[in-house]
């Protein structure tokens, strides 16, 4: 008896886990937005190859975009890891679909902010536009 009211606990956590796991959505819009952004200042574009739709691939391949844009920045190193942190002023988003404003501060004082549009895709959560929002205000002291 004591098996069978095992076997049936052990079902039932089973199921619960399964249900859980299916209605987790994943990462935020917010997420991935801060992950876009985090991607750009390291010069990190296998990340935001993952992170892009396909309208900011420039239908490019991944092994194309992957070149065209470390050739763009390769002598370009004073552009990589300006940002002290990046953080979201605000999000609005429905299921399949947000704008994402951050606002990054840079270490030379400053901040930008940038909007991002993404969509869910395949589960998951794209950069599909990326526009700066403003730029040029002092940050705040960390």
């Amino acid at each position: 008896m004591a098996l069978v009211v095992a076997g049936v606990a052990l079902l039932l956590i089973v199921l619960a886990l399964a249900y859980l796991m299916a209605r987790d959505r994943g990462p935020g819009a917010d997420d991935a937005a801060i992950a876009y952004e985090l991607a750009w200042d390291r010069l990190d574009f296998e990340t935001l190859w993952s992170l892009s739709g396909p309208e900011l691939k420039d239908n490019l391949e991944r092994k194309e975009f992957l070149r065209a844009k470390r050739d763009a920045y390769r002598d370009r190193p004073q552009l990589k890891r300006l940002a002290r942190g990046v953080s979201i002023v605000e999000t609005r988003a429905d299921r399949d679909a947000a704008v994402v404003v951050t606002e990054i501060a840079l270490n030379d004082g400053h901040t930008v902010r940038d909007e991002l549009q993404l969509a869910r895709r395949d589960g998951r959560w794209v950069v599909v536009r990326y526009t700066l929002a403003r730029e040029g205000e002092p940050a705040p002291e960390a």
